[in-house]
């Protein structure tokens, strides 16, 4: 299987864990090498939290690689059909990541209303909106239900200018051309067009593995907003109101509590999650261009979530 090359579009993914003292000289080094290290190093690093790009485990990668070889989706991956990120959150000091191509930038559906969760979040906090009863009630079903309605009245809410200012501001870097990209919203959920395509791909509603895995991590280590709206936001995200992709195939796991949000339409299938289960938490994401994406997601989060949360692991907590 040749998708481990692959890992991430630029190259930029470390191979090896690399402790937390050494990452900034790592950086440095990597970047005389011609390696370009983008300012996503640095906005991660916020907090004494570690950017995602630097903390590649390569025994997750193996796992990740075979997982998707037994389930024959290897040809989906090496044809960039198929975009995974996984990422062992159980320590947030010590994230490990394993990615198959998670720079890879595709149409992603409703996954994208993540973003717009994010830019009224990041409103509220600097006093631009007022998180009232309405206004929780929208996002609400925004992310559970995926309402289309309440996504656009809440687009417009932010601002759609703003909201593209706040995903490529230096703070955030939520779409980055370093990166390939990231989440980007250029179009309202529903019949009418596209008010602004994202500049390297042309996508309406677009997002990467490793970018929509960054939401998750730097909601939980509270980047993105205060702890008080942190909270708030990963309640919107739990609960899922639509039994499928990772939520269906997580039904065999009743201890694993789910938050996330998911994406479809046509041949495009995306979902993202943050998992919590016997003492462990990791983030997920896959992004598939197929009309069987939405199977295919089905099928892979079992196997992750057995390797993530070891049965040994999780009767001995128990």
């Amino acid at each position: 299987m040749n998708i481990n090359a692959d890992l991430f579009l630029d190259k930029r993914l470390i191979s090896v864990r690399i402790p937390r003292h050494m990452r900034t000289l790592n950086s440095i080094v990597f970047s005389f090498l011609g390696l370009l290290v983008s300012a996503q190093t640095l906005a991660d690093g916020a907090g004494g939290f570690p950017s995602l790009w630097d903390s590649a485990d390569v025994s997750l990668q193996k796992q990740l690689e075979r997982t998707l070889k037994d389930l024959g989706l290897d040809k989906a991956a090496n044809n960039r059909k198929l975009g995974v990120t996984i990422v062992d959150i159980t320590d947030l000091e010590e994230p490990r990541v394993a990615s198959v191509n998670g720079d890879n930038m595709l149409y992603a559906a409703s996954l994208p209303k993540i973003a717009i969760l994010m830019g009224a979040f990041v409103e509220i906090e600097q006093g631009n909106m007022v998180l009232d009863e309405d206004t929780r009630g929208s996002l609400t079903r925004m992310i559970r239900n995926s309402s289309n309605a309440d996504a656009t009245r809440m687009l417009n809410h932010v601002g759609k200018d703003r909201l593209l200012e706040i995903l490529q501001s230096d703070m955030y870097h939520m779409y980055d051309p370093a990166v390939n990209g990231g989440l980007w919203v250029g179009k309202e959920y529903g019949r009418s067009s596209a008010y602004k395509r994202d500049p390297l791909h042309n996508l309406s509603h677009g997002a990467t593995p490793m970018q929509a895995a960054r939401f998750y991590y730097l909601l939980e280590t509270g980047q993105l907003c205060n702890p008080k709206l942190s909270t708030e936001m990963k309640t919107m995200l739990g609960n899922p109101g639509i039994k499928h992709k990772f939520v269906k195939g997580l039904a065999g796991f009743p201890d694993a509590k789910i938050y996330r949000k998911s994406g479809s339409w046509k041949k495009w299938h995306a979902d993202s999650a943050i998992v919590e289960a016997s003492g462990h938490k990791y983030i997920v994401v896959a992004l598939a261009e197929d009309s069987r994406g939405g199977s295919w997601l089905s099928q892979m989060i079992k196997p992750i979530h057995e390797f993530m949360v070891p049965e040994k692991l999780a009767a001995n907590i128990h």
